[in-house]
């Protein structure tokens, strides 16, 4: 049996799963996890395809897939597997199949894997709220075993492995109705097609469930595997991935944040990010993941999560809800996560320094410019501040410098826990408390004893095991068990040397813990200088230093968690050779235009197969529809069909001034 979705919520351990074959690759079975990546080329042209593939298999691709949206497609993967194996290229091909049936019976006859949609592979998605009776029900089921089955036969015939790969926003009509578009409902979708594949005696299959939403994405898999679980006593592979993650800074979070809480426990066995972005560039932050967990095991021992010598769990990790945490001041309680500043290791600081972390001093009128990602507070180390904060910025600064403050308003004390712990410290006041979650446990207990009772006390967690989300979760479980309420804020400190690391890096930390309720605030840290560094795929162009990037990277892990949202969210493909337009350059006007509308979520997708069912969590929806045409969206509801690509981007801010959506750049400066 599972500990509740993996081996263990303390000591990592890969989640045992069957081996399945690709071609000469092994998945599953802790064989090591494998990063893949997806064309965007048109199908039939078989000489920019295969380009396309060698540069992503030379890139570092372990596996390559390729669009086979119509029978012509899949039959012309024959003709890009003989060029690619003509040249040398062993790596195994996976056939994209949506509403084809009959192009994926073809596609499983010449590729080492097959990838289904069980959304709309048989079933229907018409967005229609249809009532199903059970004897209904009973038959839609029975039809798909049917016309599902003889693909499944083809694969056990040839050898050919399969992806059921369930995404949140193509569930069918018929799971909607009784689901609803719920986590549940992504893994009944899936688990109705292995059922099938597991009644023909057919083992090759891997199942992933996907969502452009991380929280929806993570709970999804972890309700698969306890249900695969309870219901077959084994797991199958699970390939792991967020759709329609974006582009750049944002693309890279997301994905981190959701790939990454899965795989810290284990969970996971090939990835792709997906990226707005050549798919080249989605190779190296594959790698960059996947490498934090090559030399994982062997950390320091975290205390068991054990309650009357049970496994106990104060939350449930299947449904996102946020640790009830006291309000201090304008942290826990019903406000946003806070977002801390680092300026300790800054030699002085100016007015002008404050502009990195959304703060802008207009001597004219002096007035401060506050943004919309502005941090909450600023860590100023052993020294003051020779000039007037803005009101809405505070200071901490430590113990010892702010003892010797003659005035102390608007700065407050962080004290290490064992100076706090001291019988005859008390300090009055909003306090920041710094702890380390690998500290002894008897001293943490000593702490949470005192916090319970403490009510303007705000802990600072930060942890320096490897295994470091496990760590810092226990800790917050601990808070909860022990009914302690104060707020915490997740301090991670980042050490890589290059900005899709140090992404990653934060994404994942705090990022993973958000995602299950725990964190009052977010302060990342880093002394690795990143100016002028370049991302895998482009250049950083909005860093300026390194106070900025950490600003930034807090606030995009907050909007990516939905714990606090201070700007345009965009649900954007990654393109492939159903793409109808130019993804990246249409991405980028459309963020061009559109990025003042804080909070708005915006889909971007290239065709009908990724339009209206993946972009279920945006608000407006821009979906070629053909070559040259976009159809608008509002929701799901169609608003403008067939507008001429040409002028597209400008009939979508039409479409948000017509709904009260849209706000003059200007005005929104003011």
């Amino acid at each position: 049996m599972l500990q509740q979705y993996c081996v263990s919520l303390t000591e990592y351990k890969r989640l045992p799963t069957r081996e399945v074959r690709v071609g000469d690759m092994l998945l599953g079975n802790n064989n090591p996890i494998c990063i893949q990546t997806m064309t965007t080329t048109d199908t039939m042209d078989t000489a920019a395809t295969v380009a396309q593939s060698i540069r992503c298999i030379e890139a570092g691709a372990e596996l390559v897939r390729i669009t086979a949206p119509s029978k012509n497609e899949a039959e012309n993967l024959l003709n890009i597997k003989n060029e690619l194996r003509k040249r040398g290229y062993k790596t195994p091909l996976v056939a994209d199949i949506h509403f084809t049936p009959n192009a994926a019976e073809i596609a499983a006859r010449i590729v080492e894997k097959v990838r289904v949609n069980p959304g709309n592979y048989v079933d229907k998605k018409k967005f229609d709220l249809i009532e199903y009776t059970d004897a209904d029900y009973a038959a839609e089921v029975e039809r798909i075993y049917e016309r599902f089955s003889p693909l499944v036969k083809i694969c056990k015939e040839y050898g050919t492995a399969m992806r059921i790969g369930t995404n949140h926003g193509s569930l069918s009509d018929r799971i909607m109705s009784r689901y609803g578009d719920t986590p549940n409902g992504m893994v009944e979708s899936a688990m109705e097609f292995l059922r099938i594949a597991r009644d023909h005696n057919y083992h090759q299959v891997l199942l992933s469930m996907k969502s452009s939403n991380p929280i929806v994405m993570v709970q999804a898999y972890r309700l698969l595997v306890q249900k695969m679980d309870e219901e077959f006593g084994e797991c199958y592979p699970l390939h792991l991935g967020v759709t329609e993650a974006g582009d750049g800074e944002d693309g890279r979070i997301k994905s981190a944040i959701g790939i990454g809480t899965l795989l810290e426990d284990g969970i996971g066995d090939t990835i792709r990010v997906s990226l707005t972005e050549d798919p080249e560039f989605e190779i190296p932050v594959c790698r960059d993941i996947v490498k934090r967990y090559e030399h994982r095991s062997g950390h320091a021992a975290i205390q068991p999560l054990v309650h009357d010598e049970k496994l106990y769990l104060p939350y449930n990790p299947f449904e996102h809800k946020r640790r009830e945490a006291a309000p201090v001041q304008n942290a826990g309680g019903y406000h946003v996560p806070i977002v801390v500043a680092d300026f300790g290791d800054a030699a002085n600081i100016k007015a002008t320094d404050l502009e990195a972390i959304g703060y802008k001093y207009d001597a004219a009128s002096d007035k401060w410019n506050i943004g919309d990602g502005a941090a909450d507070y600023i860590y100023t180390g052993n020294k003051p501040v020779s000039f007037a904060l803005p009101g809405t910025l505070q200071i901490i600064c430590d113990y010892k410098e702010w003892q010797l403050l003659h005035d102390k308003s608007g700065y407050h004390p962080l004290i290490h826990d064992s100076i706090y712990l001291e019988p005859d410290v008390h300090v009055p006041g909003l306090k920041f408390v710094l702890t380390n979650a690998s500290s002894n446990w008897e001293t943490l207990l000593k702490l949470i004893e005192k916090a319970k009772t403490d009510t303007d006390t705000i802990l600072c967690l930060s942890t320096n095991n490897k295994h470091a989300v496990a760590s810092l979760r226990r800790f917050m479980a601990e808070l909860m068990l022990q009914q302690c309420t104060c707020p915490v804020i997740i301090a991670v400190s980042g050490n890589d040397k290059t900005v899709d690391e140090q992404l990653i890096h934060f994404a994942t930390e705090a990022g993973g813990l958000l995602l299950d309720g725990f964190g009052d605030g977010i302060w990342l840290d880093s002394n690795v200088a990143l100016e002028n560094v370049k991302m895998s795929g482009r250049t950083y162009l909005e860093v300026k230093n390194n106070k900025q990037f950490l600003n930034n990277t807090a606030f995009s892990i907050l909007q990516a968690t939905r714990t606090r949202i201070s700007k345009t969210e965009y649900i954007s493909c990654p393109s492939c050779g159903r793409t109808l337009f130019d993804l990246q350059e249409t991405t980028s006007m459309i963020r061009a235009a559109t990025n003042h509308l804080k909070g708005l979520k915006i889909a971007i997708m290239g065709c009908i197969v990724n339009g209206p069912g993946e972009m279920a969590d945006a608000d407006f929806g821009y979906v070629g529809s053909g070559p040259g045409k976009i159809t608008l969206y509002m929701g799901k509801e169609i608003m403008k069909r067939n507008v001429p690509s040409d002028i597209a981007v400008a009939e979508l801010i039409e479409l948000l001034k017509e709904h009260e959506a849209w706000v003059e750049p200007v005005a929104m400066a003011q």
